[in-house]
């Protein structure tokens, strides 16, 4: 038999690479940072800045399907390096136009578009590979620790960016975040990431493009709990998206547009996942994980996103916004070692590529549906002497941010009985006993080589 290399492997591969990659996103979120600054001098332009994320965002929506064929066919460790290396060359343009006095926005937009498109392969890429170089019996412990490469550069990155910006300005930035893109690429050349071995869901799976593009979405509509799960998820997501979209608003109305408490807001709730996060690293989450995203939905709903609707000033909003955010990782660590253990690693990819295009259907919904209900019906409604003030001014006062307020409460209540109303579903609540694991059975082949 070959000999493995002797690179680091497992938890301790694992580590490295987490560590390479939380670093990274650091410096990319601090890049995020200094560009708006940029953009929003030179534009005075709120259509600027939403045009940088549409540019960014479009790629996952068209290319999602396309990266989960790719991320199954080929070594998932180049499609992991794929991802950074991509990315960083959309920043390394970036720094030598700037360098030169020559950097222009629709750059910014070129810059997005490519990035956005590398940077879909990272999800599907990253969750797979995961659950090949991790025991079974990690995995909460790893999704846990990846919850704060998320997280945790959206409490730092803003601030050391805007500490540094007045001596490095942004080719200074710009030059950290490309060191730290070469840092990552380094780690990964340096680890040992196996291949997963072909199973036969993997052989149903194979065929020509279209096939393979919907094979994940076949592969989670026939299996009832992948399904149930999905649900509750696509369901939480909406109506948290609801919520989120009038936070900002409703903060800034109910403080005449402070933009310290809201940004305090915002600040104390990341801090609350990074806390959770890290606790999740360090527990790993209940042994039954579907309780994790049951009763993380349902707790982080009533005692995060309902405290928020119901507060009047920052002294219900900022706990609040710590508890909504501290159960993030405990929710989506333990539904994501579900779908690690219980799909076979070689469809992975597509599995969970068809997971992310699902659930980011929810992105553009929200906002369509929140704005209009808030401005034209709740925040007139409960304004002195409105229809709604009668039945709900008691729970959220009257003025300016309460109807918005009360959208959040709603919401959040909703999403709480979506997270209980689980356990009533079989398929749900007993996910973990009617999938098989995926190496429950024997191998029905030897692994891919490895690298």
């Amino acid at each position: 038999m070959p000999t493995q290399p002797r690179r680091p492997a497992g938890m301790l591969a694992f580590s490295l690479v987490w560590a390479g990659q939380i670093v990274s996103v650091l410096a990319t979120n601090m890049t995020g940072f200094a560009i708006t600054i940029w953009v929003y001098e030179r534009t005075h332009s709120a259509t600027a800045l939403g045009l940088a994320q549409v540019f960014f965002i479009t790629p996952y929506l068209l290319v999602t399907p396309l990266v989960g064929i790719m991320v199954d066919r080929y070594n998932r460790k180049m499609m992991m390096m794929l991802s950074d290396l991509g990315a960083g060359l959309a920043t390394v343009g970036l720094l030598v136009l700037q360098s030169q006095g020559r950097l222009e926005i629709w750059h910014l937009y070129a810059a997005n578009l490519m990035t956005g498109t590398f940077n879909s392969f990272q999800w599907p890429a990253y969750s797979a590979a995961i659950s090949t170089m991790v025991p079974k019996e990690q995995l909460g412990r790893a999704n846990g620790m990846m919850s704060l490469v998320e997280i945790g550069p959206g409490v730092i990155a803003p601030l050391l960016a805007g500490a540094l910006l007045p001596f490095i300005h942004l080719t200074g930035i710009l030059l950290i975040d490309v060191t730290t893109f070469v840092t990552a690429i380094a780690v990964l050349l340096a680890v040992y990431v196996p291949q997963p071995p072909v199973t036969e869901a993997g052989r149903e799976g194979r065929g020509g493009i279209l096939k393979e593009a919907l094979y994940g979405f076949r592969y989670i509509f026939a299996r009832p709990s992948l399904l149930g799960l999905q649900l509750v998820f696509m369901t939480g997501n909406l109506m948290a998206g609801l919520a989120y979209t009038v936070l900002a608003p409703m903060i800034l109305a109910r403080t005449s547009n402070n933009g310290v408490i809201f940004g305090t807001v915002q600040s104390v709730g990341a801090i609350g996942g990074v806390i959770g996060g890290i606790a999740m690293g360090a527990w790993g989450g209940f042994r039954r994980r579907v309780h994790g995203v049951l009763i993380g939905w349902a707790l982080s709903s009533l005692l995060g996103q309902v405290v928020i609707g119901l507060g009047r000033g920052p002294w219900l909003w900022i706990p609040g916004a710590f508890i909504a955010y501290f159960f993030v990782p405990l929710i989506d660590g333990s539904n994501q070692a579900i779908w690690q253990s219980k799909v076979a690693p070689d469809v992975q990819g597509r599995v969970f590529a068809a997971r992310r295009l699902i659930a980011w259907l929810t992105t553009p919904i929200s906002p369509l549906i929140a704005g209009p209900l808030a401005d034209f019906v709740l925040e007139p409604g409960m304004r002195e002497g409105g229809g709604l003030t009668g039945a709900f001014g008691w729970l959220v006062g009257t003025g300016p941010g309460a109807g918005m307020a009360l959208l959040i409460i709603v919401t959040g209540l909703l999403a709480m009985t979506v997270g209980v109303s689980g356990y009533l579903f079989s398929a749900v609540r007993n996910a973990e006993d009617i999938l098989p694991d995926h190496d429950a059975g024997p191998a029905t082949a030897a692994p891919a080589a490895a690298n």
